[in-house]
């Protein structure tokens, strides 16, 4: 089953215009243990809303996973991992971070409650809702 995810990152240090121009990267760097079980729960195929923070403050793409989580080789201790990424789709418009928390369903999303953690879960219906927000399907 499909699960789907919001992973952050300033677009100074990896844009979602550089993971297109990638074509794929490992999402590392990750150092926080609720952030790591969600990267251990994802799946090959699972879908994860891209969010350009800091700077933007808005989602800007989807995200596919293409490997499951490994060692995260930024890390010298072995308590860190990392998945593979690639681009699945850009959105025709951003969608702010102002929209998703105005919205009366998204504003209840782990990204707005616990806003320090750079990867959370999305419910199907977040994710449709962002996707159609986003101007795709």
């Amino acid at each position: 089953m499909e699960q789907y995810w919001l992973i952050k990152s300033e677009p100074y240090k990896y844009s979602w215009e550089q993971l297109l121009k990638d074509g794929k990267t490992f999402w590392d760097g990750v150092r926080n243990f609720q952030a790591r079980k969600h990267l251990m729960s994802m799946q090959k195929g699972d879908k994860c809303l891209f969010y350009h923070s800091n700077e933007g403050l808005a989602i800007v793409g989807i995200a596919e996973v293409i490997k499951e989580h490994y060692p995260d080789p930024t890390d010298d201790t072995g308590k860190w991992v990392c998945v593979d990424v690639k681009p699945y789709k850009s959105f025709k418009r951003p969608v702010t971070l102002q929209e998703i928390k105005s919205h009366p369903i998204l504003k209840n999303m782990q990204f707005v409650k616990q806003q320090r953690l750079s990867v959370s879960k999305v419910t199907e219906q977040e994710y449709e809702i962002i996707c159609e927000l986003g101007g795709v399907k």
